[in-house]
């Protein structure tokens, strides 16, 4: 067996990670740290980079650098004692989704929570290019230091990830835009994800959150999606309960493996 290899890629050759990624999914809830739609949301930003690692020029994980983590899943059967000790060397960020002896965890729990398909109502409507401004103002109402813009929805939706992307928004009674969310496919009988989900700052309490989150997650089912899964960090009570009403059961919880100190 060769060596482990980490490339760096940008969006234009995302493809190369996204297609591994897709088959390694369960059929409830991503088991590593990344699914397909997580680096499908990285593309909003230009110069965007991802992470890929190969065995004889066969994938074996994929992630990307979320902050001051390493997020990354890792092939069924991969060697994640080789994995993990390239992960520490030469880097001082944390790690979620492979194990990483030796190091603590990070006190912030994140849930894991998955919906199953069933028959559900929504006032949702699919998101297009006429409906697009829409939808980011939806966003950058919704979180406080959002910096989404019509510019980025555009490269999100040009890059490799597009096609796996389903975008809903749902309006009050006088047309209003008041909740958005996205999801992405990850093919028939995998699971799916959502991220993000946001609600008008203007609109919260009227259950715009919970119809977004039907109407993404039953046109992810209606694509083949075997569930759809949402992180959330548990702390925030009123995700995980926006979530728990739309229909979805906590799995897990994870948290971030953090080095030791120095």
């Amino acid at each position: 067996m060769g060596s482990l290899v980490r490339h760096r890629l940008g969006t234009a050759d995302l493809g190369r990670a996204l297609r591994p990624l897709a088959e390694w999914m369960p059929v409830d809830a991503p088991g590593g740290g990344v699914h397909p739609g997580d680096l499908g949301w990285q593309t909003r930003f230009d110069g965007a980079e991802f992470l890929l690692w190969t065995v004889d020029d066969e994938p074996v994980a994929a992630g990307y650098s979320d902050g001051g983590v390493l997020r990354v899943t890792a092939a069924p059967g991969a060697d994640r004692q080789a994995l993990a000790a390239d992960l520490a060397e030469g880097d001082d960020r944390a790690v979620d989704g492979v194990p990483m002896p030796g190091w603590g965890r990070d006190e912030e729990r994140w849930s894991v929570m998955s919906w199953a398909p069933r028959a559900v109502e929504s006032r949702a409507e699919a998101v297009d290019y006429a409906s697009a401004g829409d939808r980011v103002l939806v966003q950058r109402a919704s979180f406080a230091n959002s910096i989404f813009t019509l510019d980025k929805w555009q490269r999100m939706h040009a890059s490799p990830a597009a096609g796996l992307a389903v975008e809903m928004l749902v309006r009050t009674p006088s047309g209003e835009p008041a909740a958005a969310a996205t999801g992405w496919f990850a093919g028939v009988g995998r699971c799916g994800l959502l991220e993000p989900v946001g609600t008008h700052e203007d609109h919260r309490g009227h259950g715009y959150g919970r119809d977004v989150v039907r109407g993404v997650c039953a046109a992810l089912a209606g694509r083949g999606a075997s569930a759809v899964a949402v992180v959330t960090p548990s702390a925030n009570v009123g995700a995980v309960a926006l979530y728990k009403s739309a229909g979805f059961t906590v799995l897990r919880e994870n948290q971030d493996w953090l080095r030791p100190a120095a």
